[in-house]
């Protein structure tokens, strides 16, 4: 009976200055058919790059750009002692997931490489509440004075996009919202011109994209 070939096999490329580390990384990916490991020199093709470092801080986060610079490149970092890094910043850079090298399973691993392809993410409880906060001060402190969310867009943007994507005409998002019409043209223009979003449908279909509404 031929072997089944998986066509959806999450390509991972593992950098570790420690060889014990990097190949205890090696065979919890060779254990599972669901992923496999790409060479150095072939880095830019990995669905996710796991990153192992002792003490993750700005030159762990330095030590990415190097490894792919590419704007779309997805990380996860097992780090061995201390997590001394700019979480915000680091989400920046493409990490979307932190381990602690001495607290998770084989299992747990591979589940977190096939969550970051999926688009999602996983930190520990510690750096999300770090996290949190900084999004937090972020909004109350940058954000919120000048009538933004943690978005970019102001919550009187999101209603009129709301209604824009219901299919209201400018009238009457206008009525609903006890503004004019021309303060409605005003506000759609400033968000397209903001965000460089060509039209009416491109604006409602970036705030369905990124959750807005």
């Amino acid at each position: 009976m031929p072997q089944q070939v998986l066509t959806d096999t999450v390509r991972v490329a593992i950098h570790s200055p420690d060889a014990i580390v990097r190949a205890g990384l090696v065979s919890y990916l060779q254990s599972d058919r669901r992923t496999r490991e790409v060479p150095p020199d072939k880095i830019r093709e990995a669905d996710v790059i796991v990153v192992a470092v002792d003490v993750a801080g700005a030159s762990s986060l330095d030590l990415l750009s190097s490894l792919c610079d590419k704007p779309e490149a997805r990380f996860a970092m097992v780090v061995g002692k201390q997590w001394q890094a700019d979480v915000s910043a680091a989400i920046d850079r493409g990490v979307r997931a932190v381990l602690w090298r001495d607290s998770f399973s084989p299992a747990t691993f591979i589940q977190t490489l096939l969550t970051i392809t999926e688009g999602g993410g996983s930190l520990p409880t510690t750096l999300q509440g770090t996290l949190m906060e900084q999004v937090r001060w972020t909004q109350r402190e940058v954000l919120s004075p000048r009538g933004l969310t943690a978005s970019g867009v102001s919550p009187r943007e999101v209603d009129v996009l709301r209604l824009v994507a219901e299919g209201e005409e400018l009238c009457d998002i206008a009525t609903k919202l006890s503004y004019s019409e021309r303060t409605v043209k005003y506000i759609l223009y400033g968000l397209m011109k903001r965000l460089h979003l060509r039209n009416r449908a491109h604006a409602v279909s970036y705030a369905i994209r990124t959750g807005l509404i």
